[in-house]
């Protein structure tokens, strides 16, 4: 179905090769599960697959990628070639351009030429499996990133198309969401679909993967059988998350009675009628690390983007170290709290990783910048990267730089949404080891993941969300 032979790739931008001499040749029918660090050239390969960097980007290529047994650039268009491959981006707003949920999967679905009672008939199909029926009216852009994920997974779907590329198509999904979309792909196999897809949670897809193809460094490193493969060390590593040894139970808890830093006081937030949160309180402790669990749409990012004043709330009292954060300005909280947002890209602007860092530094009028810089950058492993370009670096190298920035501006408590969203394995534990470093130092860390593994392994505090309420808050015992 899909043959890539000695295929390599440089970006316009130029620097090291995203794929070097890759070979890969993909049957029908089969399902190929393609893993690696951040970095490794997944995202490229799938784009290659797809006939996307033929036809849509620039740069140095090399090889040959034929689709169906044709060479895409023998097709006269990536329009031409979407009849036969649907793709699913790791970023899913680039994928979404209407006004409704219903309307992006109406749009493919009547680009196949189906009777009204067709279309209408598979649009409530689709809606189902995906767990998208009660948003159907909602506008895509006000929907939790795993919704969005799920609603690109939708349209994909309703292009019918035979070979479906998959590039992390579950990485802001909770378990619930996750366990879905495995079943929907399973379906979409045994109807004899190919399926090309990339993701870190292993274990969740293992029963459909038919080959493990591993990448490093543009490379393909090893391809086979996936218990064989993932029997390797070096493989395990990267596929199966360890977070053993990670809680550091010697740092002492705060005292019950401690002056919070942040306090919520019967927080609501309605975006429009909607309701996203209703009736939320709770407080932050210094020194605390906090996990805020639930499942997509639950309120959990709703509720931290309160702490730093990106949102109002509707009614209730959020105080963030003695202050109003109804009324104070960002600039102002950002003194106390700061934040990582879900996608670390949308952090970035400046031409390097060290310009990047010292932008809040000297915002602030934080004193000694150069030695803040330094410091900040040896504790989050980015010296090697100080001149190089944000967007050059890693998926996990700009998470770190994320978070790099937020602890150059010294906050008493960082919030982070998602922090190891398309990380691997050994990339997510260096994460969750920089956290537990902070909270050593003394920083209040409040977390939003969709790991329970993170939570329970890592983190002193669990609240978990449901509704837009928290349905419980448990400190675990030392």
């Amino acid at each position: 179905m899909i043959k890539l032979e000695d295929v390599s790739y440089c970006y316009p931008q130029g620097g090291k090769e995203a794929l070097s001499g890759v070979s890969l040749s993909v049957r029908p029918g089969e399902c190929i599960f393609v893993t690696g660090p951040s970095g490794a050239g997944k995202t490229t390969l799938c784009m290659a697959a797809a006939g996307i960097l033929e036809h849509e980007y620039g740069g140095k290529k090399g090889g040959r990628v034929t689709i169906r047994g044709r060479d895409v650039k023998e097709y006269p268009s990536l329009s031409d070639i979407s009849g036969h491959v649907g793709m699913v981006f790791d970023d899913p707003e680039a994928q979404l351009i209407f006004t409704t949920v219903e309307e992006e999967i109406l749009s493919a679905l009547e680009r196949r030429g189906l009777s009204p009672d067709e279309i209408e008939q598979r649009l409530a199909s689709i809606m189902e499996i995906t767990h998208l029926s009660a948003l159907r009216e909602r506008a895509p852009h006000a929907l939790s990133g795993g919704q969005k994920q799920r609603v690109v997974l939708a349209t994909t779907l309703a292009l019918g198309t035979d070979i479906l590329i998959l590039d992390e198509p579950t990485a802001e999904l909770d378990e619930q969401g996750t366990q879905s979309i495995v079943s929907v792909l399973k379906d979409l196999k045994a109807e004899g679909k190919t399926i090309i897809l990339t993701e870190h949670k292993y274990s969740r897809f293992r029963d459909l993967a038919d080959r493990l193809v591993v990448m490093e460094g543009g490379e393909i490193r090893a391809s086979g059988p996936p218990d064989q493969l993932a029997a390797e060390e070096s493989v395990r590593r990267i596929i199966i998350p360890d977070f053993s040894g990670i809680r550091d139970i010697s740092v002492a808890l705060p005292q019950r009675g401690s002056k919070p830093l942040i306090s919520v006081q019967g927080l609501e937030h309605f975006y429009g009628d909607v309701p996203a949160l209703r009736g939320v309180s709770l407080e932050v402790l210094p020194g605390e690390f906090i996990a805020i669990v639930g499942e997509n749409g639950s309120g959990k990012t709703t509720l931290i983007k309160h702490f730093i004043g990106l949102l109002r709330p509707t009614r209730g009292t959020v105080t963030v170290d003695g202050k109003n954060a109804a009324t104070a300005p960002v600039s102002e909280l950002a003194h106390s709290v700061g934040l990582v947002f879900q996608n670390p890209d949308h952090m970035f602007f400046a031409n390097t990783v060290a310009e990047e860092i010292k932008f809040g530094i000297t915002n602030l009028g934080i004193p000694d910048p150069d030695k803040v810089l330094e410091r900040v950058m040896e504790k989050t492993g980015l010296s090697h990267a100080r001149d190089l370009y944000p967007r050059w670096l890693s998926r996990g190298e700009r998470q770190r730089l994320a978070i790099a920035c937020v602890l150059a501006m010294q906050p008493k408590v960082i919030v982070l949404d998602e922090p190891t969203t398309g990380l691997d394995g050994r990339e997510s534990r260096e994460i969750m080891e920089i956290l537990t470093h902070l909270q050593r130092d003394g920083c209040a860390i409040v977390m939003v993941t969709h790991s329970r593994q993170i939570a329970e392994e890592c983190t002193d505090r669990i609240i978990t969300m449901e509704g837009g309420k928290i349905r419980s808050d448990i400190t675990r015992e030392r």
